[in-house]
């Protein structure tokens, strides 16, 4: 088959949301390493596919497009799977908890893993902001267990959605990120996101996945963190 994408991304970054997305689809793509280690995000020739700098950028024939959540819409729309249709009549809610994935809950995750980036310098600032986002996680994840509790078929539903993957990487980084700053995380006060996770880890996409960024057998229901073949998560 014709390889016609590239992803462009970093282990265990928000790549690793569109490669789940493209072995689920079972879409042939090539890959190539942004080196954060080596400052690849902010290098010339990246910053003309992505100039805001960011993991990831999926390169396509109509061109890069970046932003997770766009990505990944982008890809089940292109391909006809992965989301309802638009005129399924579950459109609006995989789009609203989608996007609410993306713009709050994934939003929100970064200022926990990047304090200096949001509040500066200051340490007692740097802390202020973790215990606030801490508490924000706590409510996002909250009300999307209950989400999945109606069994929605947007979310933890049969079949699977980009919504799931999303949720899922999101569940795994707050329970190894940052390091020395995880204690707030218990996936068991999420039960239904918990069996979201434990069916998702069992897939054969998860599974390439897991071998291609050195996730660990357990990616998202007890998470370690990654040995990459190559490059670097932080």
């Amino acid at each position: 088959m014709t390889i016609t994408y590239r992803l462009y991304y970093a282990p265990d970054n928000a790549s690793l949301i569109v490669r789940l997305a493209l072995e689920e689809l079972a879409i042939p793509y090539d890959t190539t390493l942004v080196d954060r280690a080596a400052g690849g995000q902010s290098a010339p020739d990246y910053l003309a596919l992505n100039p805001h700098g960011l993991i990831p950028t999926l390169d396509t024939p109509h061109g890069p497009i970046f932003e997770t959540g766009a990505i990944l819409l982008w890809l089940a729309d292109t391909h006809g799977a992965l989301a309802p249709a638009p005129t399924d009549p579950d459109r609006a809610a995989f789009l609203k908890w989608l996007f609410f994935t993306s713009n709050t809950l994934h939003a929100n995750l970064r200022m926990l893993f990047y304090p200096a980036k949001y509040a500066g310098s200051y340490p007692a600032a740097q802390a202020a902001l973790r215990a606030r986002t801490k508490a924000n996680l706590d409510t996002h994840l909250a009300r999307l267990d209950e989400f999945a509790a109606t069994c929605a078929p947007v979310l933890n539903g049969i079949p699977l959605t980009m919504l799931d993957l999303y949720v899922c990487a999101c569940l795994r980084w707050m329970a190894i990120y940052p390091e020395g700053e995880t204690a707030w995380f218990s996936l068991g006060r999420t039960p239904h996101l918990a069996r979201l996770a434990a069916r998702i880890e069992e897939r054969d996409s998860v599974k390439r996945a897991i071998r291609a960024e050195g996730l660990g057998p357990t990616p998202f229901t007890a998470p370690s963190i990654a040995t990459p073949r190559e490059g670097s998560a932080t």
